[in-house]
């Protein structure tokens, strides 16, 4: 976006004649705000989403994720904004490793922000297919290389999810104001803060349920009085913190717990701020190989900026956390590489919003734009809640990208508006009921195309599925990879030969693997970005991209 906010201009760019509101005004937030964004979203969700897929408000909640469209119509003078949804997910699980496939049928990741992200990599393709068929209604307009394309300059588009992405965004201080708490403070009462959240996105195994619950007894609730008002903070029995003050006698190399500044943290207090004694706890482990969490109680549970893989019941995950994959898009673009054929410049998100759930703007800049690597030390500062104390490197800094992509300063905000079906949400409505809130166990891909816009998956296929059917066209989701690229496929075959970009004219291209990696300047940013920021990346074995 950058680099196209050069060419074209702050002050805007004439389509047709009328000047329109420039990439760089409309991604400032001066004609939509966090809620608008927020409302569409959920209406979106709540009428044009049919009831299939949706959980049970009963026992059942989701977490919900959506790409929003936002166009300016009308000149500087009279400015005219559409915004449109254009693509939506639900869900919140995840496959195994083991049921993994070498054919790209099955979706390894059912996180709301990946599959809103795959359903708008659809809705892309259409809208390529338009431009390529010389059709106006298209979002693109053509490029100064032959058969590249570009993003129209009075376009953006602003994701949303209505919850912070699992892993390192997670990972936030814990202090809220007494009126927020839904029960009173008790000992219990503090690990249902806890609680609360892990079951809210990230899906803790059996084991961490079982330290969750040995934790109750550890923690309280002090009442603490501040300039704006009365907070409930979660505090440490004295046991407790001698426990980890011991443990730390027996540092573990490979782990962020030989630190003494996060022992110190516990007692310092922020000016005209409530002492932080935990944080909300990720369900995403750290990657194989790389720096582990200390899981001591308290601050120093987790250890910040380091890659994750989302959680597995028993059987690991290969899948990067949603903040991880924020990260990645960040630098790399929404697109995928597929597409990045086709395009001049990666297609970035403008902004990211947030509905109303925990949320640290500083937590949430540092996993996406500020990701710190190596760890190094962390401890509270004055002015944010971690400060670094050893140089390393940032996603923010990488050098030697290709042309065209940089680390976007994607805008951050947080909307007041709660999903009416996420785990708060569902549980505030059923405060008398003694039934256990579970996960849905389906995921919903809604995208702006004309054939089957609608898509409802369960385990990876298509809800209904039978053992029988796996690996039959029935299965497939639309947005797993066979289809996407085969969808992709279809797109070049509509091309003339002189009309295809360099990196797919008169080429031998097969697999899906082929045509990845025929995407040479996607290539050369991701591998950039993997030995100057994203190390310990987990990434697929080749096996499972050699499908056609």
């Amino acid at each position: 976006m950058q680099r196209r906010v050069e060419e074209e201009g702050v002050a805007g760019r004439r389509c047709g004649g009328i000047q329109l509101l420039s990439e760089a005004a409309l991604a400032s937030g001066d004609m939509w705000s966090a809620d608008e964004i927020a409302e569409l979203c959920c209406l979106h969700y709540r009428t044009r989403l049919p009831k299939q897929g949706k959980p049970d408000p009963s026992r059942e909640w989701t977490s919900l994720a959506a790409v929003v469209k936002v166009e300016s119509l009308g000149s500087p003078g009279t400015p005219q904004v559409t915004k449109e949804v254009v693509a939506m997910g639900t869900g919140t699980k995840c496959i195994g490793q083991n049921k993994m496939r070498k054919t790209g049928d099955v979706l390894n990741d059912s996180h709301a922000e990946i599959v809103a992200k795959r359903s708008f990599q659809r809705y892309l393709l259409h809208q390529m297919w338009l431009a390529a068929s010389h059709q106006q209604c298209s979002i693109f307009i053509p490029g100064t290389e032959t058969g590249k394309w570009k993003l129209k300059p009075n376009v953006i588009f602003v994701f949303f999810s209505s919850h912070t992405p699992c892993g390192d965004a997670s990972i936030i201080p814990m202090s809220e104001p007494v009126s927020q708490l839904c029960k009173p403070a008790t000992g219990a009462g503090a690990v249902g803060q806890l609680a609360e959240y892990r079951s809210n996105h990230d899906h803790l195994g059996p084991e961490d349920e079982r330290k969750s619950e040995k934790m109750a007894g550890d923690y309280k609730i002090k009442r603490m009085k501040t300039d704006n008002g009365y907070f409930s903070i979660i505090t440490e029995d004295l046991a407790v913190q001698q426990g980890s003050v011991k443990r730390e006698d027996d540092t573990n190399p490979e782990s962020c717990e030989g630190s003494v500044e996060r022992q110190t943290a516990n007692k310092e207090t922020t000016l005209g701020r409530p002492k932080v004694a935990d944080v909300y706890r990720t369900g995403a482990k750290c990657v194989p190989g790389e720096l582990s969490d200390a899981r001591i109680p308290g601050l120093g549970y987790h250890c910040v900026g380091l890659l994750r893989v989302k959680p597995g019941r028993g059987d690991r995950t290969c899948s990067m956390s949603c903040s991880d994959k924020l990260a990645r898009w960040n630098v790399l673009g929404c697109q995928g590489a597929l597409l990045m054929h086709f395009l001049q410049y990666p297609l970035y998100l403008s902004a990211i919003i947030v509905g109303k759930c925990p949320y640290n703007q500083e937590v949430m800049r540092r996993a996406i734009i500020e990701r710190i690597w190596p760890c190094g030390v962390w401890r509270k500062g004055d002015c944010c809640w971690w400060i670094r104390l050893e140089d390393s490197r940032k996603c923010q800094h990488i050098s030697c990208l290709p042309a065209g992509f940089v680390t976007q300063e994607v805008k951050l905000l947080q909307s007041d508006l709660q999903f009416e079906h996420s785990h708060r949400a569902i549980q505030e409505a059923q405060t008398n009921s003694k039934t256990k809130l579970v996960p849905s166990s389906a995921a919903i891909s809604w995208s702006a195309v004309p054939e089957q816009p609608l898509d409802v998956t369960s385990d990876g296929f298509r809800q209904g599925t039978t053992k029988k059917m796996i690996g039959s066209h029935q299965s497939r989701s639309k947005i797993c990879k066979v289809e996407l690229f085969h969808a992709f496929q279809k797109l070049v075959m509509s091309i003339s030969q002189e009309d295809l970009p360099d990196t797919l004219r008169m080429k031998t291209l097969e697999t899906y693997w082929d045509y990845k990696e025929a995407a040479v300047n996607y290539q050369e940013a991701w591998k950039v970005l993997r030995s100057q920021a994203l190390m310990g990346w987990v990434k697929n074995g080749k096996e499972y991209l050699h499908f056609t």
